[in-house]
This record gives structure tokens, sequence and C-alpha cells, in this order.
């Protein structure tokens, strides 16, 4: 599924600019640790974390795009980095266990 889907389907919103790429998968954790060890080629990313910490794991291990829920929102250097980086960055006002069940709703795991 592509993101362009995602957002439709989902309703995100989104924090920086992006392309349409191909969702390959999801990974849900609010450790840097565990998505250094466990998102490994996951598309989506979901989140509750907003720091620089986070993009550089995301970086690390290719995640494309990182979902915060309950309508967080990164500061402006944690954007910046996200950008450079190439990582798109949404928000959605849904706590993290709706998302991801509307995430698995749409046949994503």
């Amino acid at each position: 599924m592509k993101i362009s889907e995602v957002v439709d389907k989902t309703g995100l919103e989104a924090l920086t600019g992006w392309e349409d790429e191909e969702v390959t998968g999801v990974y849900i954790s609010d450790m840097v640790s565990d998505i250094i060890t466990g998102a490994t080629g996951c598309g989506l990313l979901l989140t509750l974390q907003t720091h620089k910490s986070l993009i550089a794991a995301a970086n690390l291990v290719d995640v494309g795009s990182v979902v915060f829920a309950h309508g967080k929102r990164p500061p402006a250097d944690v954007v910046e980095l996200a950008d450079k980086a190439g990582i798109a960055l949404f928000s959605t006002p849904a706590d993290t266990w709706s998302y991801a069940a509307k995430l698995f709703d749409l046949g994503m795991r």
C-alpha cells in the first residue's frame, strides 16, 4: 500500500513533505533501542516520541515514515532533521492502539 492511501484512509496530517512510497510494514514502539533492533526495513513507525534520537534511529533502519499518535508534533529541529534524512512525518489525533487497529483493518502488518 502506498503512503498516500494510508494518509487518505486514516486521516493523517502531514508535518513534512513526502514521497508516495510503498509502505512495506508497520512497527510500533516508543523505545529507540527497540526501533533499532526491530524496525529494519519497516515502512511506517508509529510512536509517541518526538525527539531527534527517534529520527536518527528511523534513519538507521530505513524507516520511510513516522506517525506520531495522540496529536503529538515534534519540535522544529526534529522536523528539519527528518527532512534532511528524507523521513516523512505525520500526526494522528488517535491513540496508538486505535491507530494500529486502523492499519490492521487496512491489511497492514
